[in-house]
This record gives structure tokens, sequence and C-alpha cells, in this order.
């Protein structure tokens, strides 16, 4: 009997298997005894002598004739031995044997009648047991129970089946025996109907129960779960395997009973096309056999994958490996791992999800998938693949399909135009060779990356292998035989048969055909023809290249348009007639768009998934499956979720976020590409489903009195996303099997007293928790526990260590205090800690501490540890705790931290932010970690993921460690220490809140006006329309008058008051009150003393100003200045003048005649003294009247110094043929002005070493034969009445460039020779050297070459002089203080000529020039 599904009880139980053959050992047994038995009765018979029969009545009747005839045979023969003669003996003794002779004939013939009899009636017996015989099937199956503990339970189930089943009953795949425990089972079989009898389950009844019945011709099997009222799944709510298929299983089992247990799962994946990934799973497998091993297989979705190209297995060393070379999106989907083995199947399963590849072009779609190639023949394949998602991108326009011969890499393009359609048909294929194929999607952005390429196909004609016969033959030969040879000679082929369209697109239509019988021996090839309808004109489609496969599309149809084909057959020896005209065809899209998917619902999963589920469109022909998006709601940004389609209508979307929100949309896909959105989802919160609670852990004694017991335990770390209602407890005594409840009702804390118990007795005990979901799964089984009085002086154990606030290097270790606390009260606790490997304990706490809490640090991060709290007293250190649970020291990604704040109310508070809660956990705020719950001072507000913990009247009482910890997370928690900066901070911050300050851009500020008003203003940075303010002077406040004009602009913030006549009674404090809403602001101003005289002096001076300008009056006052030409000039500005305005000058009193009055209307007048003297010093007024007014303007003029001063030029330095020569130039100069030269402060007088002198326009020092003693500060000082002027110049450390020595005045060379004139220049700075040829610069070149060696000697070269060389050849030395200039004349003879007389020792003079006008710029005063 071959099965599919090899169901576990042949997998696993070897007694099933000798129960089965011991059964079908049995039937065969009865029939082959039954048949055995027939065949000896029917030999006995014939044995008789019987004649031929027909049926058994016959038969029976022919029995009881022969018996007849022999008993009266004998009984005559006995009469004949008595009375007759020997005679009539010897007669009789004749005819007996010719009697014996025919009853031996006539029983060989009933032996041979009766066989066949015999043959035939068990074949009939035979025929009717195979009409009535039948496998077992089961009628009603097994049902589900959820019972509470000690109820009874009876499982039923119904079976027919010829011969009767054998039924066997199984819990959780192992054999059940009644006799193993009677009192447990019963089992009954009446009448098909067979049931399970279990009486008072308990938790350990929980499990999968089921019954198979097996005959000769199969089994049969039901089960059904048996859920006692504790019992709790372990699973997720939706496991990994999402998709709702089941996985095949394989025909060959092993039949070895091997364990497999998985210690590490592969999970939920994300990579990215390109990448390489291993999927791996370590497992322990009992008993580990090296010949013996349980076989991995792997599946992709409900495929088995093997070792390929891009997927490499592996399993050995207790691993299996799934390895990826390339990933590419056709890897995506749901991976399992299945261990099979006599013991069972094992496996798990994942997901693993492939995104795009970032693309080549920014914009463009994703890679195409799953290309596959169909219809292959001799030139042509139809290649299909699957559409590209875009969600972000612009949808996709068309596909490039490209092709590349297998063993190159020329990758050739199928199409000049993308094809619309996930199909395309190409041709063109070399007959014989194998190709591979490619797709790329096209959008408006550019071109995606290219696919995966398809698995090789050849291009073969897949009848040819048809065609042919193979005949083996002795030895092993063999004779192929072709149906070609068969056909005969057959010249020119005939037509084709039974065109027609095998597929129609708007595009394209692909024609098929069969070819011509018989065909001949000639290769065969085809033309095509095409016809619009109605046009009666053909036209040749493959003119060019004759088709060789009985397929081709043809291209290029007019859009709407009907056509007909027909098809040709060629070969070399000529042309067949046309194939029948085809049926008209118009190119159309067969298949469209597929409408959108319906309503879409997302549930809640886990943590970091939820499953989507939608309604499948309208028409879901051909749909290749689905693609689902996500976004977070508000973001309008959506992400794929999938990469690749999906054939179901329900999915686990994984990768989100712990308590954001998403909203989900599906959109269908085909071949001609993706649907429209459906409709958005109702937003859903990422949050795992409702589940039990998991176990409570950590059950401690807390103190015992003889009778009975005070235990604790930890609450379970998961509620189930709903609070936990309370807990249930069972004990039950050492060496006992039976476990008692404690409690009927639900215990609401975390610790309980266990009444009447027996004193000296051992108990152990174990709690389950309970929430709106039902009850979850109990824990283990505490230790046992004796229960005697405790009388020691010290204290118990502190007990529900909590560890929170798990950083890189540190924690913090809450606990409880111990119930029993000894003899005398506790003083303290000590914490005690070591890593996991570790042996010795660390006392983290040199001093016990009295505070129920400890942050340990100085832990080493990575590693894991854990922890025990002990009390003290004053007798000694108390028993230990429980020791915690391992804590690996390593911050979570993503902590966060409690902040501080203020509300815009001005409440300060603390917040916490935790993503990762659910509808179940609890926000538990604490100071000092102890659990707020003074309403008084403190208000707690939880929203969602968010808390805020209110203070009401912060002050410093509330300084302290805050602390916070979320209930149903990963141990998340966190605090913060408000200490007296930080709560100085925020009462400020609130202060400013409840107080608000309108900013203020300006304090109040005044400014005089040009009537001498003072005006006061202030500036707000914003006021609104229901501002309000007030000016306060002196504590009274003052309204809007005459007197104190009064403005606000609120649109720029600024008030302001005009005080028209500020006068002394004006003295005093000036302030101004704002109040905009709840925020206020004041400014002050105080004038008084100097500050108020200063503001009242420039008022009366601003008023009359302002009175003076109403007449005549200077704009600006006289002032002078020196022109060009050394003249003083006066110089006045008027205004508001007319024609009848007088202008008059005026010196000492006198009045100035002036050849020509000055034009009043162009605003400026001028008086000129040429070459002012001291004749003409003096005081300078002029006047302005009319009948407006009269105004006067004066000016003192003195001192000639002043002036010629202006117009002193800075020192310059001119070299003479005697030295130096220091000038200042001026306008003009005489002897009346007083002037003085300084060396180094020291006053210089003329004489022969240094003369003083001047023209009408210069002044100048001469230094003669300057020396190092000249060297210094020179000062040219101009003296007035008030003040002298000074021009300096600085002669320290500056050296004109000079020519030390070395240069001839004259050198005189023959022709052909080299010259090299060098000389040592010197400066400071250094100089710059340029040489001349007849007073021209002339440039360097091969001939020409000149150099500077260390800054100082100077060097010409002439290679190979010639008489043009002849000439004046000059140096030129210069720095910025000046220079020399040195000639040298070269002659040049030629060969064989008189060298010219030269006088020796003649030296070349130097010749100086004069300084750059940028010499050190002299100091003047």
């Amino acid at each position: 009997m071959s099965s599919v599904a090899v169901p576990f009880y042949q997998r696993r139980h070897k007694h099933f298997d000798q129960s089965y053959r011991n059964i079908q050992t049995r039937y065969v047994l009865e029939e082959y005894a039954a048949r055995k038995a027939a065949s000896r009765q029917a030999a006995y018979y014939e044995s008789s002598g019987l004649g031929k029969t027909t049926c058994r009545l016959c038969a029976r009747r022919a029995r009881t004739l022969a018996h007849e005839a022999m008993q009266e045979s004998r009984k005559r023969s006995h009469e004949q031995k008595s009375h007759v003669s020997d005679e009539k003996r010897i007669r009789f003794a004749s005819e007996l044997s010719a009697l014996e002779k025919e009853i031996h004939t006539a029983r060989h013939r009933a032996r041979e009648q009766l066989d066949r009899l015999a043959r035939l009636f068990v074949n009939l017996i035979h025929i009717f047991e195979e009409r009535i015989s039948r496998a077992p099937e089961i009628l009603v199956r097994l049902r589900s129970h959820t019972i509470w503990e000690k109820m009874s339970v009876s499982l039923c189930f119904t079976v027919q089946g010829f011969p009767t089943p054998v039924v066997q009953w199984y819990k959780n795949e192992e054999l059940i025996s009644p006799a193993s425990d009677p009192t447990k089972y019963r089992i009954e079989s009446k009448y098909g109907v067979h049931v399970l009898h279990i009486n008072r389950a308990d938790f350990d009844d929980s499990a999968t129960y089921s019954a198979v019945a097996t005959n000769v011709h199969g089994q049969a099997s039901t089960n059904c779960a048996v859920i006692v009222r504790r019992f709790r799944e372990d699973e997720e709510p939706h496991p990994a395997a999402i998709m709702p298929f089941h996985l095949p299983l394989s025909h060959d089992v092993c039949f070895t009973h091997i364990d497999v247990q998985f210690l590490e799962k592969f999970g939920v994946t994300f990579a990215t096309e390109g990448e390489t990934l291993t999927l791996k799973c370590s497992m322990l497998i009992t008993p580990e056999l090296k010949r013996l091993r349980p076989r991995a297989e792997w599946y992709r979705d409900d495929v088995l994958l093997k070792d390929s190209k891009w997927t490499k297995l592996y399993f050995g060393e207790g691993q299996a490996a799934l390895s990826f070379t390339h990933l590419n999106k056709d890897d995506e989907g749901l991976y399992t791992l299945r261990m099979v083995s006599r013991g069972g199947i094992s496996e798990c399963s994942a997901y693993l999800f492939v995104r795009d590849a970032d693309a080549l072009i920014a914009g463009a779609p994703g890679a195409p998938m799953d290309v596959e190639c169909h219809d292959a023949n001799r030139d042509y394949v139809i290649v299909t693949w699957k559409p590209p998602n875009t969600t972000s991108e612009s949808p996709v326009i068309g596909y490039f399909v490209d092709k590349c011969e297998v063993g190159l890499e020329n990758w050739v393009q199928c199409n000049d135009a993308p094809v619309k359609v996930c199909k395309y048909p190409v041709t063109g294929l070399q007959e014989g060779r194998s190709y591979v194929f490619r797709v790329r999607a096209v959008n408006s952005a550019g071109i995606s990356r290219p696919s995966r390429a398809s698995e090789p196909v050849a291009a073969l004609d897949p009848l040819d292998l048809e065609r042919t016969q193979t005949v083996h033959l002795d030895e092993g030969r063999k004779i192929v035989i072709s149906k070609d040879d068969l056909e005969g000679d057959v010249q020119i082929p005939g037509p084709p048969t039974n065109v027609h369209a095998s597929e129609i697109s708007k595009t394209y239509v692909v024609l098929s055909w069969d070819p011509p019988v018989p065909r001949g021996r000639e290769p065969l090839t085809y033309f095509i023809e095409k016809s619009m309808v109605g046009s009666g004109s053909w036209q040749r489609v493959n003119a060019q290249v004759a088709v060789k496969s009985p397929r081709y599309a043809v291209f290029d149809l007019a859009e709407g348009k009907p056509y007909v084909f027909r098809v040709l057959s060629a070969n070399k020896n000529g042309i067949s007639d046309p194939s029948e005209i085809t049926e008209p065809i118009q190119p159309q899209d067969t298949t469209v768009l597929p409408s959108a998917p319906g309503q879409v619902v997302a549930t809640r999963n886990t943590k970091t998934s939820v499953v989507v589920q939608w309604d499948k469109p309208k028409h879901e022909e051909d749909l290749y499956g689905y693609y689902i998006e996500y976004s977070v709601v508000g973001s309008n940004r959506w992400e794929p979720s999938n990469h690749k389609p999906i054939k179901y209508n329900r999915f686990v979307v994984h990768g989100l976020e712990t308590g954001e929100q998403y909203v989900f949309r599906v959109k269908a896909v085909n071949a001609v590409g993706l649907s429209e959105n459906s409709q958005e989802s109702e937003a859903v919160t990422v949050q795992a489903a409702l589940t039990c609670p998991s176990y409570p852990h950590g059950i401690t004694l807390l103190n015992c009195d003889g009778h009975s017991m005070t235990l604790g335990w930890k609450a379970p770390t998961y509620s189930g996303g709903s609070p936990i209602l309370g807990y249930y407890m069972d004990k039950r005594e050492a060496n006992h099997q039976n476990w008692h409840e404690v409690n009927s009702s639900l215990i609401t804390c975390t610790i309980y007293t266990v009444e009447d118990l027996t004193e000296d007795a051992f108990y152990e005990f174990k709690v389950a928790a309970a929430n709106l979901v039902g009850i979850g799964q109990p824990s283990d089984p505490s230790e046992h526990f004796k229960c005697k009085a405790w009388t020691m002086p010290e204290p118990g154990p502190a007990y529900d260590l909590m560890i929170c606030e798990v950083r890189n290097t540190s924690l913090v270790l809450l606990w409880k205090a111990p119930v029993y606390e000894g003899k005398s009260p506790i003083t303290g606790y000590l914490v005690d800690y070591k890593e996991v490997d570790a042996e010795d304990w660390i006392t983290a706490n040199e001093k016990p501490t009295s505070k129920r809490y400890f942050k340990v640090t100085d832990l080493h991060e990575g590693h894991t540890y854990v922890f025990k709290v002990r009390a003290v007293n004053d007798a000694g250190v108390g028993k230990s705790s429980e020791i915690s649970e391992p804590v690996l020291v390593e911050e979570r990604p993503g902590t966060k931290e409690i902040y501080s704040g203020v509300d815009d109310e001005g409440n300060i508070y603390l917040a916490f932010e935790c993503k990762e809660a659910t509808d179940a956990s609890h926000f538990a705020w604490g100071k000092s970690y102890e659990e707020i719950d003074d309403s008084h001072k403190f208000k707690i507000e939880t929203e969602g993921n968010h808390s805020k913990l209110y203070f009401k009247n912060p002050d410093k009482s509330d300084l302290g460690t805050y602390s916070i910890s979320v209930s149903d997370t990963d141990g998340i928690s966190s605090s913060f220490v408000m200490d007296d900066q930080e709560l100085e901070r925020l009462m400020a911050l609130s202060y400013e809140i409840k107080n608000p300050t309108i900013p203020l851009k300006s304090e109040l500020a005044y400014e005089v006006l040009d009537k001498g008003e003072v005006r006061f203003w202030i500036q707000a940075e914003s006021l609104s329309p229901d501002s309000t303010f007030r000016f306060v002077i002196n504590d009274k406040e003052v309204e809007n008058s005459e007197r104190h004009k009064i403005n606000c602009d609120r649109s720029n913030g600024i008030i302001e008051m005009v005080m028209e006549k500020f006068t002394i009674d004006n003295e005093g404090t000036y302030t101004v009150q704002i109040q905009d809403g709840k925020a206020k602001n004041q400014s002050s101003l105080v004038l008084i003393g100097d500050a108020f005289k200063g503001v009242l002096a420039e008022s009366e001076l601003q008023r009359k100003e302002y009175l003076r300008k109403q007449g005549p009056h200077f704009s600006k006052f006289l002032y002078w200045n020196v022109t060009e030409e050394c003249e003083v000039l006066l110089s006045c500005q008027v205004a508001n003048t007319k024609k009848e305005t007088d202008f008059k000058w005026y010196k000492d009193g006198s009045g100035v005649d002036v050849e020509e009055l000055p034009d009043l209307q162009k605003g400026e007048c001028h008086l000129s003294i040429p070459k002012l003297s001291r004749k003409d010093e003096g005081v300078y007024k002029a006047t302005l009247s009319d009948d407006r007014g009269h105004d006067v303007s004066s000016l003192e003029l003195s001192g000639k110094g002043n002036i010629q001063s202006t117009s002193a030029s800075p020192l310059k330095i001119l070299c003479t043929e005697e030295g130096i020569r220091l000038q200042c130039f001026l306008k003009y100069y005489n002897e009346e002005m007083k002037v003085s030269w300084c060396h180094r402060e020291s006053k210089i007088s003329s004489g022969e070493k240094m003369k003083i002198g001047g023209g009408e326009d210069v002044a100048w020092l001469q230094i003669s034969e300057p020396t190092e003693k000249d060297k210094g500060n020179y000062t040219f000082e101009i003296f007035g009445d008030k003040e002298s002027y000074k021009r300096t110049l600085d002669l320290s450390g500056q050296d004109r460039g000079k020519v030390i020595g070395g240069l001839p005045d004259v050198v005189t060379i023959m022709d052909g020779k080299t010259l090299n004139l060098t000389c040592t220049v010197f400066g400071n700075p250094d100089p710059e050297v340029v040489w001349f040829k007849n007073d021209k610069a002339f440039e360097i070149d091969e001939h020409y070459a000149y150099s500077l060696e260390q800054g100082k000697y100077a060097s010409l070269t002439i290679k190979g002089v010639t008489s043009e060389d002849s000439g004046k050849y000059s140096i030129h030395v210069k720095n910025k203080y000046g220079g020399e200039t040195v000639d040298v004349t070269v002659s040049v003879y030629r060969h064989g000529e008189k060298m010219p007389e030269i006088k020796p020792g003649q030296l070349a003079k130097p010749r100086p020039i004069p300084p750059s006008e940028e010499v050190l710029k002299p100091e003047g005063k």
C-alpha cells in the first residue's frame, strides 16, 4: 500500500508493525486453511467414486447413493459367500472385479469434477470477499474537549471496514495501555463504536489523543485535543508557518527511532538582493548515530529544495544550514526545516524577506522574478516572469527580455520595444543550442537591474523523441529506427494541419500547427502568411527566415483588426500547398488587470508583527498573487512588506515597531500588472495578541509557625496582554502523587499563608496565574519545605527580587523586606553577586544598606550575573533570598530615560515613553523605589505608551530619586535624580510660565526731538490687540493729554509718550507697565540729578536751535582748511535765506571788504586768505540778518605753523654725491617758520657734517659722508602757537644696495672665448640684481646666463663671445633704500688681431640710485 502522508503510528512505534503483521498473517492463514479443507473434502468424495456433480446438493446426493451402493454391495457379497457355489463365487468375483474397475473410473472422474468445483467455489468466495472488503473508514470523528481538573471525559468515534478493523489509542503519539493504569483508562468497542474513558483528569492529561483503526486493506486515524482547565499553549497565537498549505511527506521514511530537539532556530530574516545569507538550526539528536541519522529537508513554501547554483545544503555536527550564494527576490518565501526520523518529524519555519537592491538609476523599478521557459522548440520558446512591486517608484511600462547562449556571457536583447505583459515569445533560436533568459523592467525613470537568469532550455523539437524507436538486441546492440525512414520517399511535403492561435495578445498572435503527415525524410521548414479580413491579399510574414518549429509568434498586427492565417511546408524539393485558413483572429489582450482586493483586516499578532487578511478580488483567475504594503499612521509613507507575490489572502507582516500604529493595503498581481490599491485597513497598534499569562517563579518560604507556611513568589514575566487577575496555588506532601488545591478564590497578591499543615511534614507548592483569557501554565514545583516553626534570632529571607535599569556597567536591585524579622528589628541588607560561571560571591556593599534597593556598579559589559540579598539584625546575618535569574549586563538598543519638563500651565512633571507597552502594561512610578500613592503631592497620568508624574506643590521635600517600571515588558525601567539644581531650574521655568513676562526689544528710553520735546518710548517683541499699558511718573499715573501725548503701535509693539515742555518740575522716575493676557512686564527710567540736568539742557538747546532756524541761520558754522595753493579758506554754510538777507564778514570787530558778496542761494560762503602770516591772525565773524532774525558764527585764526604743518610731506631720502639728504616738502617755506631737526632726540645744529637749509617749498638736512654713527631716528619738527607737528624717519639698519667690488671698468676678450663677469653685492634688505646691455635689459638664453648665489655673488656669463657682444654692460643693484649701478665696457677682438692695451687696476665706479617712494613712512603729530 502506498501513502503520501505516513501517520505517526507507522513512523514511530515498532509494536504497531508487529501487530499489523500478526493481523495480516492471521487472515492469510485462515484463507489458506479454508482452501486446504475444501480441497481435502473434494478429494475424499472423488476417491469414493461419485459421478459428475454440478452443485453442492448434487454432490451430497451422490455421496449418499455411493454409500448405499457400497452397503448393498457388501451385503450381497456376504450372502453370495454363504449360499452360492464356488462357480457362482467365481462368476461373482469376476463381476465384482469389473464393478470395481467401473467404480475406480467413476471415482477418478468425480475427483476431477470436484477439483474443478472446489476451484470455482474458492474463486467465488474470494470474489465475494473482495466485493464486501474495504479499508477502515471513520464515520464519526473524535471531538476535542475542555474540562476542569478531576472531571472525567469520554472520547468516542465510529469506524467501519471489512475485515473488522483493530483500534489502538495514543496519547501524544505514545500507545495507551489500560493495563498500565486501570484506574485512569478504560477502552470499549461495540458495533463499530470505540470509546476511551479518562477518569478524574488532571493537568498531565492535557494532550493530543489519537485513535488508529487498521485492517489488511489500510488504516485510518482521527485525533482530538483534551485541555484541562490550567493547560496553556506555548506557541504564539499565530505561528511562523503562516501559509495555509501542508508540506508533502516524503515516501522514504527513516525507520530508526531518533528524537530531535531544536536548540537554536532561525527566525524571520530580512536581507537584500545580492547578499549572501545562511539559515542555521542547531539541534540535539538522541541517539547520535553516524550511520543512522535523521534526514534534513529544506522547503521554500511547498517546494523541496536541493543543492543548486543558488542554494547549498549542509547537515552535520548537530547543525543544519541552508546557504544562499547570491540572494534574489526569487528566494523570498516561508522556509521550513524538517528533520525526518522514526521518532517523528520535527520542523521549524520562518519567513525570509528579500528587498530590492539599490537601483542603478534613481527611481527605476525593482527587478522582475521567477523567470521561466515554456513550450520550447527548435527555434522558439515562451518566457514568463512575475512583475516587481512599485510602492514608491513610478509604474512599470514594459519589460525587456534578454537571452544568452549557455557557455557564453554575451546577453542579447530580444525585443526592441518594451513588452507590457509578463509573457513573451522568443524566436530565432539556433536549433540544438541551450539558452538562458533574463528580464528587465522599465518605467519613466529608467531600467531596472536584470532578474535572476532562468534555468537553461534547449532549442529542440520535443516530438523528435516520439518519432524515433530503439530496438535492443543481444550483447548490448541496438537499432534506432526513425519514423521518417518508414514514410517512404516523399518529395514535396503536404500542407500543415490544425493551424490555430495558441495564444492571443494585443501585440502578437502565436500560431501553432501539426506537421504534415507524411513529412518525408528531408528537414522541414515553414512559411506563415497573413491577410487582413476583407483585404483579399496575402503577405508572407517570415519571408527572410524560414521557421523550423510548428510555433510562430506574429507581430506587427494592426490593433483591433481581424486577421486570417495559413502555413506552408517546405523542404529542399519544394513548397507545399497552403494549409487551411484559420478562423478570423483579432489581436487583443485576453487577460486584463485584476480588480482590487476587498476589505483588508489587520489583527494583533506579536510585538513586531501583524496578521493581515483580505477578501479576494471578484475575478481571481490567472492571479500570480498579492503584494502587501504598510504605513505608519499619519506619515503617508508606504513601505512594501513582501517583495514576491504570495498566493494566499492571509499574511503576517513582520519587522514592525512595537507600539506604533499602522494601516495596510493590498494589490493583486497577474501577467498584465498590478491592480489598484485596496482600501486601507483600520489602524492597528503593534502589540502581542492576548494569551494566558506566563508561569510565576521563585517560590520562597518566608515564615513558618509549625501549622502554616507563608510563601512568596514572583509575578509572571508576561501577563499575556491582559492584567493578571490573581493566582491559584496547589500543594502536595512529599512522595505523594496527587496535587491539592490550596485556594478556591483568586489570590490577588504574590504572598500567601497556607493554613492547616502537618507539623514536621514536607510540602511542595506550585502557583499558576490567571487573566481574562484563562489560567496560565503553573510554575515549576518548589523545593520541599519542612513545616517546622522558625525560632532563629536572625531574620528570614528577603523576597521578590527584581532587577531594573540594566545598563552597560550597572543595574538596580529591588527586594521586599522579610516577613520573619527574627528576635530584633532588621537594621540593613547585604547585596551579593557573582558571574554565572563563578563560584565565589562578592558583597557589593561593605556596610548594610537600610534601603530596600541598591545600585550595583562596576560590572563588566556583556557578562551575565546573578544576585541575592541577606537581611541583617542585631543577632547577625539572616537567610539568603532566592538567587535571582541570570541577567546580561548590557544596555538594550533604543533605551529611553525619564525626562523632566514643565507643561503649558506651568506644572512640573517627569515623563517616560515606552513603545513596548501593551494594554496590560502598568507604569509604576516610585520615589526611592517605593511606589507613589500620595495623591496630595503627586498626580499620575498615563495615556497609551506615555506616562507623566506631576508635582502638585513642588518644594524641597520633593528632592530624591524617582523611578518607573513598565510591567509586561522585557524589564523596561528608568530612574531620575531630582537634585537642588534641577528643581530650581524647573521651578524657575514654572514661574515664568505661570507668571509670563512680555519680552522687550528695548527698555524704556528717551530722546530729545527737534523742538525740544522729550519722547519716552518702549518696544515689546509683540503685543496683541487686547494688550493694555499705563505710564507712571513719580508713582502717579498720567493720562493722554496735550502735555503728555501717549500713543501705542501694537503691530510693532511700540508704546510712547511725548512731553512738549520739559521743565525742571519733570525730574523723577518714569515707569511703563504692560499687560497682555497673563503676561506682564514693566520698565523704569530714573531722571534725577546730573542725568535730568543733561536731558533738560539738551531739551532747551534743541528748543533754541529750533527758534534760531526759524530765520536765516548757519547750518554749518565757520571752519577753515588749506587749499593746494596753501591758501587759508574760511567757509560756512547758510540756510533759510532770501534775497533781502544781509551777509557780512568781520575781523576783530571790523568789517572785511570783499570783492564780491557771496550768493546766499547756493548755501555756502567763503573767505580766502593767501599766504597766511602773523598779521592775518585774529577773530573772524560772519553775520546773517533780515526781518526774521539774526545769526552769528565766529572763528579764531592764529599760528602759521598750524597751517603749514598740515601741508608738510613725509621725510624722504635723497642720495647725493656728498651723502644722504633728508627732505620735507611744504607748500611754502620761509624764515618766520619755527622748525628744528633732531637726531636721536638731540637737536642738530647746521655744520659741515650736517647742513640745514631749505627753499620755497622744501626743508632739508644734508648728511655728508654718512657712517654707522649716523644711523637712527631723524625728526623734523614744525612749531605752532599751541602745538607742534613732527615728521620722523628711521635710518637704523637700512643699507641700500651696493656693489662691493670685483668688476673692472673695461674687459678685453678674444672671440670664441667665454666671458664671466662676477662681483659681490650687498644690501639690507637683500637687493634686486638686474643686468643691462647698452642700457637695455636683455633676455637670458643659451648664449647669456646669469646667477645669484647665496644672495651676494652675482655673475654674468657670455658663452662663445663674438664682436656683436662688444658694448657697455651694467649691473643694477637696488633695494627700497636705494642702490648702485656699475658699468663695464667689453671689447671683443678677433683671433690674430692685436689685443688692445688696458690700464691695470682700474675698477668700475658705481653710480647711486635713489630710494623708492615706499620708504618707511614718517611719524607725524
